[in-house]
C-alpha cells in the first residue's frame, strides 16, 4: 500500500478536528441533559451529594432553581441536601433551571438519584469459605451533636451483649472521657447498658471518643472480648470565619492594566474541614471613597484585583476596602466576618510636564559668556521631587552654533537657559529657540500617547550691541622669509579689522613677543620687516614656524592679539661636518673605516653627499681611498704595504647643491686586534698632568740639585784630602753617638757624607740613602758601586753593624769624583733603593718606607734590621765591633780601580 500524500494527511488531519468539535458540542449538550448521582439511601441534611457543571450548559448563570425542596444548588453546581432525605424508591429524579436575565435565556439539567449497590465479587473456586461463629456484639455506630442543648445526661445508645440471655451481665466503659480528661463525660448504666453523655461538647476541642465498652458477669468473668465504641462529635457551625489581619496594607501603582493583582487576603474557620461550615466565600462590602469601583476579589481565593484602568493617584492616593468572609459558601445564613483593606496609590508618570506659556523672550549683549537669561517655569502633576516629577530640558532647534545651554534647578524645577558662548550682534541681532521638555522617569500611558510626551515652547533671544574692540581673525597668519635676507627687507604682516566698520583703518600694531628679536612691525600698516639675518638652523626644531604675538590696538585702547606664524625658507648656507675626528684601524683584522656626515640646512640642501681626498700628498692618495657607502656615508681604506703609524688625511664632503667643506682625520693604522687597546696607548700617551703631579715632579727636581749641590761638595773636598786617613775604619764604619753638649760630627775622610748628630736638621754631602732619627738611634745608608751592591751602616748608641760588599768588587780612589762618574752611579742606584725601601721581605708593597728599631741596650745581640737590609745573618758579626787599623790596607785596596 502505498504511503498516503500531504493532502490525503491534510485532509485527515481536517476530519480529525471536526469530529473533536462534534465530540465536545454533543459533550456539552449532554451536560445540559443528564446528571447521575449514585448516593446511599438515608442522607443526612447539608450533606454534599455531588457537583454539577453550570457554565458548560450556560456561560453566564444569574439565577438558579432546583425542582425538589429537598436539595439546593449553590452557584459553583454544588448539590446539598436541604433535608435529611431518606430514598424510598431506587431512582429519584429532579431538574436543576438556570437563567441568564440579560441574555434571557434559560437551561434546565436533569439530576438522577440512584442507590449505591453493592458489588458482590464471585468467589473462586480454590477459595476457602470462612466460616464464623455468631456474632455476640460488635460496635455499634454513634454519634453525637456538639454544642447539643440536652436534656442532660443525654442517652445517646445502649450496648447489648448476648451472653446477657444466659447470664446476668454488668457492664462498663473507659477511655477518654470517662478515667482520662474530660473525666466523667461519658458513663453507662450497670444492668442496662444505656449510654449517656452528661454535659455539652465542643467539636473543635474533642472530635472523636474511642471509648471501650466491657461486659462482664457478677463474678467478674468477662462474658465477650472488649468492645470499641468510637463516639463521634458531629460539627455544628459554630465558629465565625476569620480574618489573618484586622488591616492589610497593600500598594498598586497608578495607571495600572485590568487585572493587575493588588494582594490576597485570607481568613480561617475552626469547623470541621471539607464541609459547608468551612467553605469560605471573599466579598467587597464597602469602597472608600464609593465611586467608582475600581477593585474586585476572587470569593474563593481572596485575591484582590483592579477592574478599572482610572486609577488616578492625583485624583485619589489611598482606598479603604471593608472585606467580607462567609462560611456556608456565602449563604445568607452563614457566618461572617470582617476586615480593612487600606491600598494605596502609588505615583506613575502619567502626567506630562507642560510649560505654562507657549512662548517666552529673553535679551543678552554681544560677547557675553556664562550668564543667565532667562528661566522658564513648568507644571506637573506627578509626585513632587520624584523621577516623575523632575524635568529634562532640551533645546530642539536654535542652537546649532552652542551658544546656549539649559539645564534644572533642581529645587523649583523650572529651566534655566544660559549663554556659553559669546554672541555677535552683527552677524545676527535675534536667535529664535525651541525648547522642549520631558521628565526623568519614561511616560507610562499607552502608545498613542507617547507620540506627544513632549511639550514644547518657543525662546526669541534678542542680541544687545556692544561697543567692540578689533578684532584679529585669523589669529594665526602666516609669512614666509628667506633665511639670510638682508636686513630691512620688508614683507607683508599682520592685519586685524573692526568689526563695526569692517575696515582695518585706524588700527596700530606691536610686537608682544619676538622670541630672537629678527622682526619689527610698522606700526600703521602692519606690515613686517627684518631686523637681524634670520637663521633656520637656530630655531629648535629647525622646521618649526617662528612665531611672533602682535597686538592690533584701536583708537580707543581697546585690543586683540594673534600670531604671526612665520615659515623661514631654507638657503644652502651650511656645508656638510664629517662627524669624525679621530679613527683607529687595526689592521689584522680591519680593512677599512666608514666615515659620516650630516649636513644642518634643510633636506633640499643636504643627503646625498660626495666624499674625496682634497690635497693630499702623494704618499696619502697612494696608501688611502674613499669609496661611497650611502647618501651620508663613505669608507676610507688603506693599501697593504701602509705602514704602522698615524696619518693625517684630509677628507672633503660636498652636499647636492655644492656647498663643500674639508676636514683632516687622524687615522691611527694599529697593529692590535682591538680599537679600543690603541685607543688606550693613545689616552695614556696625552695625559695632562694634574696640580699634585706638577707638583711631584718639581719636588723631584728640588731633590735632583740637592744631589747635585752635595756632588759639588764633594769634589770641594776630594781635592783637599784624596787618600783615607789612618781612622778611617772607627771614623767611617763606626758611629759613636754623644748626647753631651758638643760638635760631634761624623764625615767621611773622602768627602762623601757629613751628618750633625742629636739634630733634627739633618745635613748632607755625599751620597746617602735616608737618615732617619728616633730617639736616640740614627740609620744611614750609603750606596756606591756598579754592581748595585747596598751597604748599610746603622748605628743606634753604641752598637754598630757594617755590611760588607757582596756581588762583586768595588773600586774606590782617593781622588775627586767627576759629575758624570756621581751622575751614572747616583741615578739608578738611587731609584733602586727607593724601590727595594718600599717592598717588604716577600718583595709586596709595603706602607712603611723606613722602619727604626729603639736601641735594646749595651752588648745586645740583635743586629740593626730594617725594610731595606737584605743581609741575612748567617754568622756573627761581633768582629766588626773591633776593627783596627788592620781594615786600611784593605780599605785601600777596595778604593782602587
Amino acid at each position: 500500500m502505498a504511503a498516503p500524500g500531504p493532502r490525503s494527511s491534510l485532509r485527515g488531519a481536517h476530519c480529525r478536528q471536526l469530529l473533536l468539535i462534534l465530540a465536545v458540542f454533543s459533550f456539552a449538550c449532554e451536560a445540559c441533559k443528564k446528571e447521575i448521582f449514585n448516593i446511599p439511601s438515608k442522607l443526612e441534611a447539608d450533606k454534599l451529594i455531588g457537583r454539577v457543571n453550570l457554565k458548560e450548559c450556560l456561560r453566564s448563570v444569574d439565577h438558579i432553581q432546583s425542582s425538589d425542596p429537598d436539595f439546593r444548588v449553590l452557584e459553583d453546581g454544588s448539590v446539598y441536601t436541604a433535608h435529611a432525605v431518606v430514598l424510598s424508591d431506587e431512582k429519584r429524579s429532579f431538574i436543576i433551571r438556570l437563567s441568564d436575565t440579560k441574555k434571557q435565556t434559560q437551561k434546565e439539567i436533569l439530576v438522577l438519584l440512584e442507590y449505591q449497590k453493592k458489588v458482590l465479587r464471585k468467589r473462586h473456586t480454590k477459595e476457602i469459605v470462612l466460616r464464623r461463629s455468631k456474632r455476640r456484639w460488635a460496635p455499634i455506630p454513634c454519634s453525637m451533636q456538639e454544642n447539643s442543648l440536652g436534656p442532660f445526661p443525654l442517652f445517646l445508645q445502649q450496648v447489648q451483649s448476648d451472653a446477657a440471655q444466659n447470664y446476668t451481665i454488668f457492664y462498663s466503659i473507659s477511655g477518654r472521657g470517662v478515667d482520662k480528661e474530660p473525666l466523667n463525660l461519658f458513663f453507662i448504666e450497670r444492668d442496662t447498658g444505656n449510654l449517656y453523655c452528661t454535659r455539652p461538647v465542643d467539636r473543635e476541642e474533642y472530635d472523636v471518643f474511642d471509648l471501650i465498652a466491657y461486659a462482664s458477669t457478677a463474678d467478674g468473668y468477662s462474658a465477650d472480648f472488649p468492645l470499641p465504641l468510637p463516639i463521634r462529635v458531629e460539627d455544628e457551625n459554630d465558629n465565625h470565619p476569620i480574618f489573618t489581619e484586622a488591616i492589610y496594607n497593600f500598594e498598586v501603582p497608578e495607571s495600572s492594566r485590568i487585572g493587575t493583582t493588588v494582594g490576597v487576603v485570607c481568613a480561617t474557620d475552626r469547623d470541621e474541614p471539607d464541609t459547608m461550615h468551612t467553605r469560605l466565600k471573599y466579598s467587597i462590602l464597602e469602597q472608600t471613597p464609593r465611586s467608582p469601583g475600581l477593585f474586585s476579589v476572587h470569593p474563593s481565593t481572596g485575591v484582590i484585583t483592579t477592574v478599572s484602568h482610572y486609577l488616578d493617584r492625583e485624583v485619589v492616593d489611598k482606598y479603604s476596602l471593608i472585606m467580607k468572609v462567609q462560611d456556608m459558601d456565602g449563604q445568607f445564613f452563614g457566618l461572617m466576618s470582617t476586615a480593612t483593606c487600606i491600598i494605596t496609590v502609588k505615583d506613575s508618570n502619567d502626567n506630562l510636564p507642560t510649560f505654562k506659556q507657549n512662548a517666552y523672550e529673553a535679551s543678552v549683549e554681544e560677547n557675553t559668556v556664562n550668564v543667565e537669561i532667562l528661566r522658564i517655569p513648568i507644571e506637573d502633576k506627578d509626585l513632587i521631587n520624584s523621577a516623575n516629577w523632575r524635568a529634562n530640558f532640551t533645546i530642539l532647534k536654535g542652537n546649532e552654533n552652542g551658544h546656549f545651554k539649559i539645564s534644572t534647578d533642581k529645587a523649583t524645577n523650572e529651566g534655566v537657559l544660559s549663554v556659553v558662548k559669546p554672541l555677535n550682534y552683527e552677524e545676527n541681532h535675534q536667535m529664535v529657540l525651541e525648547i522642549g521638555v520631558t521628565n526623568e522617569a519614561p511616560f507610562t500611558r499607552d502608545v498613542a500617547l507617547r507620540m506627544t510626551t513632549m511639550n514644547r515652547a518657543m525662546v526669541t533671544v534678542h542680541v544687545k550691541d556692544q561697543d567692540e574692540g578689533p578684532e584679529c581673525s585669523p589669529e594665526v597668519q602666516y609669512i614666509r622669509i628667506k633665511e639670510n635676507s638682508a636686513v630691512g627687507s620688508k614683507i607683508n604682516g599682520y592685519k586685524a579689522y573692526d568689526p563695526e566698520t569692517k575696515s582695518a583703518s585706524g588700527l596700530r600694531y606691536k610686537i608682544l613677543h619676538d622670541p630672537k628679536e629678527w622682526i619689527t612691525i610698522n606700526e600703521r600698516s602692519g606690515s613686517v620687516e627684518t631686523y637681524k639675518t634670520l637663521d633656520r638652523e637656530v630655531i629648535t626644531p629647525r622646521n618649526e614656524l617662528y612665531n611672533i604675538t602682535v597686538m592690533a590696538i584701536d583708537q580707543d585702547g581697546r585690543s586683540c592679539t594673534g600670531t604671526l606664524a612665520v615659515s623661514i625658507e631654507d638657503v644652502n648656507d651650511n656645508p656638510p661636518e664629517i662627524l669624525q675626528d679621530y679613527l683607529v684601524i687595526c689592521k689584522t683584522n680591519m680593512e677599512h673605516v666608514d666615515i659620516s656626515a650630516i649636513d644642518h640646512d634643510d633636506s633640499s640642501n643636504g643627503a646625498p653627499f660626495y666624499f674625496s681626498l682634497a690635497n693630499t700628498s702623494p704618499e696619502i692618495n697612494r696608501l688611502w681611498t674613499i669609496t661611497r657607502v650611502n647618501d651620508t656615508a663613505a669608507r676610507l681604506a688603506y693599501q697593504k704595504n701602509a705602514q704602522f703609524q698615524e696619518y693625517f688625511i684630509p677628507v672633503a664632503v660636498k652636499d647636492r647643491a655644492g656647498l663643500s667643506a674639508t676636514k683632516t682625520l687622524r687615522v691611527n693604522l694599529c697593529d692590535c686586534t682591538n680599537p679600543v687597546q690603541c685607543r688606550a696607548a693613545a689616552r695614556s700617551a696625552d695625559v695632562i698632568l694634574g696640580k699634585w703631579a706638577i707638583l711631584a715632579i718639581l719636588l723631584g727636581i728640588a731633590l735632583l740639585f740637592s744631589i747635585l749641590l752635595t756632588l759639588v761638595c764633594g769634589v770641594v773636598s776630594a781635592r783637599n784630602k784624596k787618600g783615607f786617613p789612618e781612622d778611617l775604619a772607627q771614623q767611617n764604619l763606626i758611629i759613636s753617638n754623644t748626647e753631651a753638649p758638643g760638635d760631634d760630627k761624623v764625615c767621611s775622610a773622602n768627602g762623601f757624607m757629613t751628618q750633625t748628630v742629636n739634630n733634627a736638621n739633618q745635613s748632607f754631602c755625599g751620597t746617602m740613602g735616608s737618615g732617619v732619627k728616633n730617639g736616640g738611634q740614627e740609620t744611614i745608608e750609603m750606596v756606591r758601586g756598579g754592581h748595585q751592591t747596598l751597604e748599610s751602616c746603622r748605628g743606634a748608641g753604641h752598637h754598630h753593624t757594617l755590611d760588607s760588599c757582596r756581588g762583586g768588587a768595588v773600586e774606590m780612589e782617593n781622588s775627586r769624583y767627576t759629575y758624570s762618574e756621581w751622575q751614572n752611579f747616583t741615578q739608578p742606584r738611587l731609584g733602586e733603593k727607593v724601590h727595594l725601601c718600599n717592598q717588604d721581605e716577600e718583595h709586596m708593597p709595603s706602607q712603611d718606607y723606613v722602619l727604626t728599631y729603639n736601641y735594646e741596650g749595651r752588648g745586645s745581640p740583635a743586629g740593626s734590621v730594617g725594610c731595606c737590609s737584605e743581609k741575612q745573618e748567617e754568622d756573627g758579626l761581633d768582629f766588626l765591633n773591633n776593627l783596627e787599623a788592620k781594615f786600611t790596607a784593605l780599605a785601600e785596596t777596595c778604593t782602587k780601580r
